[in-house]
C-alpha cells in the first residue's frame, strides 16, 4: 500500500474512532508529510494522532517503569526489615558496654548488703 493509500486509510479509521485498527495498519510509524498529495489539514490531523499516540506510549512505559521501581524499593524495604528482625531474634546483648555492667551489679551487690 502506498503512502497516500495508507494516509486514506488511517484517516478513515480515525473518522470511525478505531484507534485499534489504525495502530495495526502503521498509524505509529507512518510520516504524513511523505504524502504530499494529501491536504494540509488531513496530514495534520495524521500528525496530531500519531503524536498523541506515541505520547500515550511514552506515558505508559514511564508508569511501568515507576512501578517497577516502586516494586523494587518495596522489596528491598522488607529485605532489610526482615535482615534486621533476624538479628535480633539471636542472644541477646546487654545494652550496657561490660565493664558499666559489671559496675552497675557490684553496685546493686554494695546497695543490697548494707540494707540488711
Amino acid at each position: 500500500m502506498n503512502a497516500d493509500a495508507l494516509a486514506t486509510r488511517l484517516l478513515e479509521l480515525l473518522d470511525r474512532d478505531d484507534m485499534d485498527a489504525a495502530i495495526e495498519a502503521g498509524l505509529a510509524g507512518f510520516d504524513p508529510d511523505a504524502c504530499t498529495s494529501l491536504p494540509a489539514a488531513g496530514r495534520e490531523r495524521l500528525a496530531q494522532a500519531r503524536g498523541r499516540l506515541l505520547e500515550a506510549w511514552a506515558a505508559r512505559e514511564r508508569h511501568l517503569a515507576r512501578n517497577a521501581r516502586l516494586a523494587r524499593r518495596a522489596e528491598e524495604l522488607r529485605a532489610r526489615r526482615q535482615a534486621g528482625a533476624a538479628s535480633t531474634t539471636g542472644p541477646r546483648r546487654s545494652a550496657l558496654p561490660s565493664a558499666a555492667a559489671a559496675a552497675l551489679a557490684r553496685a546493686r551487690q554494695r546497695a543490697g548488703s548494707g540494707a540488711s
